[in-house]
């Protein structure tokens, strides 16, 4: 009986770890190619708008937008996934279903709701979180359009998820991005260039696009759910029989699983928001400086650099999503060793590309932000010092989804509310010290703090060693820092060459350098089999194929 054990698991190991790189190969791609297309739609954007006033209008209206979809949607994907994989491994699956459709009820009444919410509490937001900013009730109304329709959207998502299929989340992500874009750019061009309006009704239109998008992104949804209808029925006619389960309401159990992940998934906009009351409060304390000076630097952090990290914090996301239910399911089963496996193999692979992919972009830090924004020297510091800022962020992100699919939920909202509380603390004097760079220093001590008191439950709940993850932590590092070494070299000589500042050569000088930090980091990973060690075999194919030893 030993035997045949130490011979599944095994199985059930790289089971576990081969669904761990599908899914999140797949809401990588999904999140990555979307936040690529929304940093990309900036530079034609800016070019269109040519005031930095509407970059700081958007940011302030958008961060209250994300607050709202976190609180009316962001939970309910995960708490779907988690529990639809907690029943698909008891082998009931018509209860997943039960719970999947009471859940689309909930999910249009909560969308109903927050819409109206946001829109008739537009005046009173802006005035708290928008120093009574006129310009941002319209925008505001705009985007509660959105959260009609998005809470129906995350369900299904969430529904898919629970069967670890990413790819119908991935791509109607990809698509609903596509259409928001498309929508924004033209409305854009249309009200600037062509009717030579305001930029205010441009920025009201850009952020109306979330509904185009949203639209967009549910009908893809809808085609993969008619294509599925088939296998679905079929497991679920074949499924174990609850009649505890078929009894049950299921609002409590959604709202039980989903409140954690709507609190934590609002972690960073939590903070973002909290920078957004105080930054210019706190800098006119220190600083002699006008509203649209203090805009303007907002707008470096809050916006500009914002957009670009936050295409590797969405690799965070990915792999979050996609570990959630395989340690929901591996915790229903009671099977602690492999959920000491999933746990590794989740902070391992987010660790493998989280890091070259910061360090990065801190080495590609001119070129980028000249090709988006034009040159700003404090503005590429910016960038630079959140792109280090954004590996704290992405591991709180990651930790926090661990926590919630071994089902340590509370804990994982004191963490985070202790975090919160250390960045409050810390805002003021950091603020005093370092000026723009404040908030951004906070938001890394508050990361850093809930991110060191997740591990140590990790550690002390589930026997889970570190160990291993340091040790391959400390090997990705050094491969990531030759890359970037190499990288800045290039940087220094190429703009020592041509001392030029212009949008077309940086757009040269970053394909470069992009080309060779992913060659030489690629390389040494494969030299050094790091990377078979943690993706697993098809690496080592690989590597034979391109004859490194």
């Amino acid at each position: 009986m030993d035997n045949n054990v130490k011979q599944t698991e095994p199985d059930y190991q790289a089971a576990g770890r081969a669904s761990l790189v599908k899914g999140s190969a797949w809401m990588t791609a999904g999140s990555v190619f979307s936040r690529f297309l929304g940093a990309i739609y900036i530079i034609p954007w800016n070019a269109w708008m040519a005031t930095s006033l509407a970059n700081a209008l958007f940011a302030r209206g958008y961060n209250i937008y994300s607050f709202f979809l976190i609180v009316s949607t962001a939970g309910i994907p995960g708490a779907i996934s988690k529990q639809i994989a907690h029943y698909n491994a008891l082998n009931e699956y018509s209860t997943g279903n039960k719970l999947f459709k009471q859940g689309l009820k909930i999910m249009a009444l909560t969308g109903i709701i927050t819409a109206a919410l946001m829109y008739f509490a537009a005046p009173a937001i802006a005035q708290i979180f928008g120093d009574g900013d006129p310009h941002l009730i319209p925008v505001l109304k705009a985007l509660s359009a959105a959260l009609l329709i998005i809470p129906v959207m995350s369900i299904s998502r969430g529904y898919f998820q629970g069967y670890n299929q990413m790819a119908p989340s991935a791509i109607s992500q990809f698509v609903e991005q596509v259409g928001r874009v498309l929508y924004m750019l033209a409305a854009t061009f249309v009200i600037m260039k062509v009717q030579k309006g305001s930029y205010v009704g441009a920025v009201v239109q850009s952020t109306f696009a979330a509904f185009i998008g949203a639209v967009c992104g549910l009908v893809i949804l809808g085609v993969y759910f008619v294509k599925q209808l088939p296998r679905l029925q079929k497991l679920a006619r074949g499924s174990r029989t609850n009649n505890q389960a078929e009894q049950q309401n299921f609002f409590f159990e959604i709202w039980g699983q989903a409140l954690p992940f709507i609190i934590l998934d609002a972690g960073i906009i939590i903070f973002q928001l909290f920078d957004q009351a105080t930054f210019d409060f706190m800098m006119k304390t220190f600083y002699r400086l006008s509203k649209e000076t203090l805009d303007s630097l907002y707008a470096l952090f809050s916006f500009n650099a914002n957009k670009l990290i936050m295409i590797t914090v969405s690799l965070a996301t990915a792999m979050s999503v996609t570990a959630v239910p395989l340690l929901s399911a591996a915790f229903s089963r009671r099977d602690r060793q492999n959920v000491r496996v999933q746990i590794a193999n989740t902070l391992q692979l987010f660790l493998l590309v989280m890091i070259p992919a910061s360090l990065g972009m801190y080495a590609v830090a001119r070129p980028l932000y000249i090709l988006f924004y034009g040159y700003d020297r404090i503005g590429i510091y910016v960038l630079q010092f959140n792109s280090i800022v954004a590996i704290l962020m992405g591991l709180f992100t990651v930790l926090s989804s661990i926590l919630q699919g071994v089902y340590q939920n509370r804990l994982a909202i004191r963490y985070f509310l202790v975090g919160l509380i250390a960045k409050m603390i810390m805002q003021y004097p950091l603020i005093w010290l370092l000026g723009v760079f404040g908030p951004l220093a906070a938001t890394a001590v508050g990361m850093t703090v809930s991110c060191l008191l997740m591990l140590k439950l990790l550690m002390l709940k589930f026997d889970f060693s570190l160990g291993q993850t340091i040790n391959r932590t400390c090997g990705m590092l050094c491969l990531a820092v030759l890359m970037l070494v190499g990288v800045m070299l290039v940087d220094h000589v190429g703009y020592h060459m041509v001392p030029t500042l212009s949008r077309g050569f940086a757009f040269s000088m970053l394909l470069l350098e992009v080309f060779i930090g992913a060659l030489i980091y690629g390389y040494l990973l494969l030299r050094t089999h790091l990377g078979e060690r943690i993706l697993g075999q098809r690496v080592a194919h690989v590597r034979q194929s391109l004859h490194i030893k």
